[in-house]
């Protein structure tokens, strides 16, 4: 049995541990509120933008933009993948990672190219070590309270080169927040348009979608015999709406995955202080067996000593 120094010493660290559990605990738990409003107050934009862009792909248009376009050869894929900046938030980072890496392997042994754009320190560590994916662009420290306009640039990135053909599909993986205690890794088609609107029709079929779903309420599989009047044209029309329809998934993708990170956290580190406070119990326990034995023993010696005199 340890001595009661030793015991003691582990009693302290762990009470010093739990103090630092707590902390984050109690800051997630104040810093959950305000991520969940900012991703409430983003889904009406980003529904009024799928609903726009359903009407506009449903017209019957002479220009035909290439993110309405669906190539029949895939030779080249990109994800998206936002991640946290920060651990310490259980498996809310590993999930993701297992739920993404069987479709990046699936790509890979179809003799696809898979390029990655990271939104996240966590992703720029995970896809630095792992063989045959392009890590093409990244974005870290958004904050606590992410601005569009830090993630226009690896938007562009991905969007230039599926306008120039180099990029034949388009995903986006994130974890999608259903409460404080489930938050679910999700991965969905961004482009082409074609391709989201069969994922979002499978979808419905096994569950109807989240609201933060990026395909919720986009049907495209219905064509009008009307167009609408563009000013100036439709390419320029069409290519500033379709740009901030991605913009506008994409940042909701990074608002679910806020509060999805603070929601985790907040449980593990839960989780932390409960262990914890039940190691400290059965040190203290095992403490005090040792304190009386270790007096008993002193008595007894005592007891003999003066048996001897």
């Amino acid at each position: 049995m340890a001595g009661g120094r030793e015991i003691k010493t582990k009693i302290k660290s762990t009470q010093n541990m739990r103090k630092v559990t707590r902390a984050l605990e109690m800051v997630s738990a104040s810093k959950i509120r305000k991520a969940q409003d900012l991703m409430k107050a983003s889904r009406p934009y980003a529904r009024a933008m799928r609903k726009v862009i359903a009407h506009v792909a449903q017209a019957s248009t002479d220009f035909s933009h290439p993110f309405l376009v669906e190539r029949g050869d895939v030779a080249r894929v990109a994800y998206v993948v936002v991640t946290t900046d920060r651990g310490l938030c259980g498996g809310l980072n590993s999930n993701l990672f297992r739920r993404l890496l069987p479709a990046i392997r699936e790509w890979q042994g179809k003799g696809v190219e898979v390029d990655v754009v990271a939104v996240g320190q966590k992703a720029v560590q995970f896809f630095r070590r792992i063989k045959g994916v392009n890590l093409v662009g990244s974005v870290t420290h958004l904050g606590e309270r992410p601005k569009l306009e830090q993630l226009v640039g690896v938007i562009k990135v991905v969007l230039d080169a599926y306008a120039a053909g180099k990029l034949d599909r388009v995903f986006l993986a994130y974890n999608d927040f259903v409460n404080t205690m489930t938050q679910k890794p999700s991965v969905h088609a961004l482009l082409p348009l074609p391709v989201v609107a069969a994922e979002m029709v499978a979808a419905e079929g096994e569950r109807a979608p989240t609201p933060s779903y990026p395909v919720h309420g986009l049907k495209l599989e219905q064509k009008h015999d009307w167009d609408y009047i563009y000013e100036p044209d439709a390419a320029t029309v069409l290519e500033h709406v379709l740009g901030r329809y991605i913009e506008s998934v994409v940042y909701q993708a990074v608002l679910e995955n806020l509060a999805s990170e603070h929601a985790a956290r907040m449980v593990a580190m839960k989780a932390a202080s409960d262990n914890a406070n039940k190691v400290i119990g059965e040190l203290t326990l095992i403490y005090n067996k040792a304190r009386q034995a270790a007096i008993t023993q002193e008595i007894s010696e005592i007891v003999g000593g003066a048996a001897a005199v």
